[in-house]
C-alpha cells in the first residue's frame, strides 16, 4: 500500500570504469585467465548490487560497464572490485596486482549498446590503439584533466 510519508530513493547511473594491471604487466595475456577474472569481476559487481552490463579488456587492463547501485560510491565500488578480484587472481597468477588508480566515466542510457560493444571488442580495438592512447581519448572525451606522469607509454 502506498504511504506518502515513506520516502523513496531511486537512481539510474551507468558507469564505464577502466583500470590496468600493476605496471601494466600482461598478467591477463592468457585468454582463459582473462575470462575467469572477468567473470569473477561480474560476480563481485552483482554482490555489490552494481549490475554488470559488459566486462572486457586485454592482457593489461579491464573495462567494466555497470549500473551503479544507489547505495555505493564509485570509489567504493572500484576499490572493492579491485580488492576482491586481486585476492582471487593472486591465487592463480603469481605477483598479480591492479594499479592504484582508475578512470570512471558516466554513460548516457542511450549509449549503453555502443559502449557495451566497445567494451566487448577490446582485443580487436587494441590491435591498433594502445591502452595509453585509449585512456587519453576517454579523458579528453569526458573533459577530465590528468597528469601525464600517470599515463606513461
Amino acid at each position: 500500500m502506498y504511504d506518502p510519508a515513506v520516502p523513496q530513493s531511486l537512481s539510474c547511473i551507468y558507469v564505464h570504469a577502466v583500470f590496468s594491471t600493476k605496471l601494466r604487466q600482461p598478467f591477463l595475456a592468457d585468454a582463459s585467465h582473462r575470462a575467469e577474472i572477468h567473470s569473477y569481476i561480474g560476480g563481485i559487481c552483482k554482490r555489490l548490487e552494481c549490475s554488470p552490463i559488459a566486462i572486457g579488456g586485454t592482457e593489461d587492463h579491464v573495462h567494466i560497464l555497470a549500473r551503479l547501485a544507489r547505495v555505493i560510491s564509485i570509489s567504493d565500488w572500484v576499490k572493492e572490485t579491485k580488492r576482491v578480484s586481486s585476492a582471487f587472481a593472486t591465487q592463480r597468477l603469481a605477483g598479480f596486482g591492479w594499479q592504484a588508480g582508475y578512470g570512471a566515466f558516466s554513460v548516457d542510457p542511450g549509449s549503453l549498446d555502443r559502449i557495451s560493444a566497445y567494451v566487448n571488442r577490446q582485443e580487436e580495438h587494441h590491435r591498433v590503439v594502445s591502452f595509453q592512447d585509449e585512456f587519453r581519448r576517454l579523458l579528453e572525451e569526458h573533459s577530465v584533466a590528468w597528469d601525464e606522469r600517470y599515463v606513461w607509454d
